[in-house]
């Protein structure tokens, strides 16, 4: 039995957050920072000017006209909003470096960006929570099980068997085969890389929702992104979508398949243009 840090600790040599990241975050912890310092320092990264260009630049935000500079970028989109984008390619990047040989890479992250733009969507059409922050939390949800087929691939299949056997939900199967489940697991390295401590929170209580305290509505939004993309992996009406929520949550955020599917047409829609803006190397 493995405890969620332990994990994590197995794979941290693999994979740690560049030093640019923590200077961006220091910018953004300080009240007396102004957007003329962040810019200068994330243009002072070739690449990450480039990603975050691309991206403000992309369907996904839909700005008129092109934004040609860092400084337009975090003025029309905000400090905070800048720095999630941010932590969203630079987490990518960092964890491309852990490459489980049982685990397919591509539909991991195709599923990761499918859940980032239901909880974008989601945010959006019930008018709660904030729609972008979601969307880089629901890209980061499920980066505790990239560290569990990493660190203990044998556990990890053994758990995905005894879900085929015996039905269980496979966060109950890890817990008993594993000691802990990727929720636990996705909010330790959060925790381990100093994120924001909302991403802990969210990602840790997306199982139950009610154990994010201040921010329950934000993991419910992701519990819910979680329903549909399961249902759309097996090809699932909304309405076993539906009822796979957690009562708290679906009462919470008063759920109906009509909104659950219309949640799902546009996470569908959007995927493809979102994957090759994210991965743009991979067919």
């Amino acid at each position: 039995m493995s405890t969620p840090q332990e994990l994590v600790a197995c794979v941290e040599k693999l994979a740690s957050l560049p030093a640019i990241y923590h200077r961006i975050r220091d910018i953004l912890d300080d009240p007396d920072s102004s957007v003329q310092q962040l810019a200068e320092t994330v243009s002072s990264d070739a690449a990450i000017t480039a990603r975050v260009l691309r991206i403000v630049n992309s369907a996904l935000y839909g700005f008129p006209g092109r934004i040609e500079t860092v400084v337009r970028a975090v003025n029309l989109m905000g400090m905070q909003q800048i720095h999630d984008l941010i932590l969203s390619t630079t987490v990518i990047s960092a964890l491309s470096s852990i490459q489980p040989p049982q685990m397919p890479l591509m539909r991991f992250w195709k599923g990761c960006v499918f859940r980032g733009l239901a909880a974008r969507s989601a945010a959006q059409r019930l008018g709660v929570g904030d729609p972008e922050r979601l969307f880089i939390e629901g890209l980061l949800a499920d980066i505790g099980h990239l560290v569990m087929f990493q660190a203990v691939p044998d556990l990890c299949r053994a758990a995905l068997e005894k879900v085929q056997d015996s039905g269980l939900p496979l966060h109950e199967a890890e817990q008993s085969i594993i000691g802990c489940n990727h929720a636990e697991v996705g909010a330790a390295l959060a925790s381990a890389w100093s994120l924001p401590p909302s991403f802990a929170t969210v990602i840790g209580a997306q199982l139950m929702p009610a154990l994010g305290g201040s921010h329950a509505t934000e993991a419910a939004l992701l519990h819910v992104a979680n329903q549909i993309l399961a249902t759309d992996e097996l090809d699932q009406p909304d309405e076993t979508a539906l009822g796979l929520l957690d009562p708290l949550a679906a009462a919470r955020l008063d759920m109906d398949a009509v909104q659950l599917a219309a949640i799902r047409a546009q996470a569908r829609s959007e995927s493809p243009a979102v994957i090759a803006l994210f991965f743009p190397t991979q067919p």
